[in-house]
């Protein structure tokens, strides 16, 4: 059976263990729909229905990364939420997919503090109050950019238009006030 990684943001990213290098590594499947994807036809539907549920979550945002692998029919769903209930709702929403017959949920619940919380709130302004930065990524249901705050520390995670973008996100994110350290895990669209 092949595994499949997949990282959830605005856009999703679909990479075969074996490619986890290479972001866009090269079709195997002749005539396949996602370019993002090199797995089998069943794996692709299977990993779009996952993000579809994930994805429509009512409380998934900005500060939340969610991620999955696909072994087979087996899921095991990865990241950072801020919400115990967002990580149980989307455990449940993926035992529902048809064809799943396992669910592994190693998604990580942030720790409470009131300090996160100031730095995520200081962090979401800096970066989308930047004219450039707000006009390309503020206005969707589900912002690309996500800020992750753990203990202070802030990681950067998903999909922007250019390097210059990522570069302005973290210029912002490391003049946030009370935040420990910056870590710019943005990805650059076709790189």
């Amino acid at each position: 059976m092949n595994k499949l990684t997949i990282v959830l943001m605005a856009g999703i990213l679909a990479v075969p263990a074996a490619f986890a290098k290479d972001p866009m590594p090269e079709k195997k499947v002749a005539n396949h729909l996602d370019p993002y994807f090199t797995g089998t036809e069943a794996e692709s539907r299977l990993a779009g229905q996952v993000r579809h549920e994930l994805v429509m979550l009512p409380y998934f945002g900005v500060f939340d990364d969610l991620g999955f692998t696909i072994n087979g029919t087996e899921i095991t769903l990865v990241g950072e939420v801020t919400r115990p209930s967002l990580k149980s709702d989307a455990g449940n929403a993926v035992r529902r997919i048809e064809g799943v017959t396992k669910v592994t949920n190693e998604i990580e619940v942030l720790p409470l503090s009131p300090n996160d919380d100031r730095v995520r709130l200081s962090a979401f302004r800096a970066i989308y109050g930047d004219r450039a930065l707000s006009a390309r990524y503020g206005y969707r249901a589900i912002p690309s950019i996500h800020i992750i705050v753990k203990n202070g520390n802030i990681r950067l995670e998903g999909v922007v238009a250019n390097m210059a973008d990522k570069n302005i996100a973290g210029i912002r994110a490391n003049g946030v006030h009370g935040a420990f350290s910056v870590v710019n895990e943005l990805r650059v669209e076709g790189r």
